[in-house]
């Protein structure tokens, strides 16, 4: 098992605490697809990251660096999950190895699982827009869930800049499970 923990990854995984994931969208339901503003996806570059799976490639002629087999992601409560994970960099002269990649874009797949504090995420896939600060879950189902509440779509992007969250149907629509026992007080 390899771990890695270098600066180079701080930015790119710092979205996984930033997710905060989606589950905020409890109080905006729409036929077709759900949408709402989550103020807790938020970049944060505070914490460090924990890297490790069963194997890890470096192709620095082709600015990407693979992940293979039980892949896990620590960043303080966030965690993510994954049986594959692609990291793609940019830029002359950089490498993952040195800690200095301007990382542009991260690939999840193979029954990927994100979690921060009590909320939870599976889909089948996912992508980290990091040029487009835009990350998306998709699957023929995606569960989103937060203690009773639950979600349930087919693709959830989020902007990351803005905490914007979209939660987008299967074709049909969105399927939403409320427990009024989770709504804040005032």
């Amino acid at each position: 098992m390899k771990t890695i923990c270098r600066s180079s990854f701080y930015r790119a995984f710092s979205l996984l605490a930033a997710s905060g994931l989606a589950l905020g969208l409890a109080s905006t339901v729409m036929a077709q697809a759900t949408s709402k503003n989550m103020d807790g996806m938020k970049l944060s570059n505070d914490q460090p990251i924990q890297i490790e799976s069963d194997q890890l490639e470096i192709r620095e002629q082709d600015k990407v660096a693979v992940f293979t087999g039980n892949v896990k992601v620590v960043q303080g409560t966030t965690t993510l999950q994954a049986g594959l994970m692609t990291v793609y960099y940019r830029g002359e002269g950089t490498s993952v190895t040195n800690g200095d990649a301007d990382i542009e874009k991260i690939d999840v797949s193979q029954k990927v699982f994100l979690s921060s504090g009590t909320q939870q995420a599976t889909a089948d896939s996912g992508e980290f827009n990091l040029a487009a600060q835009v990350f998306t879950l998709q699957g023929d189902r995606v569960v989103l869930s937060e203690g009773q509440n639950v979600f349930i779509g087919c693709k959830l992007t989020v902007k990351m800049t803005t905490g914007e969250a979209k939660l987008d149907s299967c074709g049909g629509r969105v399927q939403i499970q409320l427990d009024p026992k989770s709504a804040k007080k005032p």
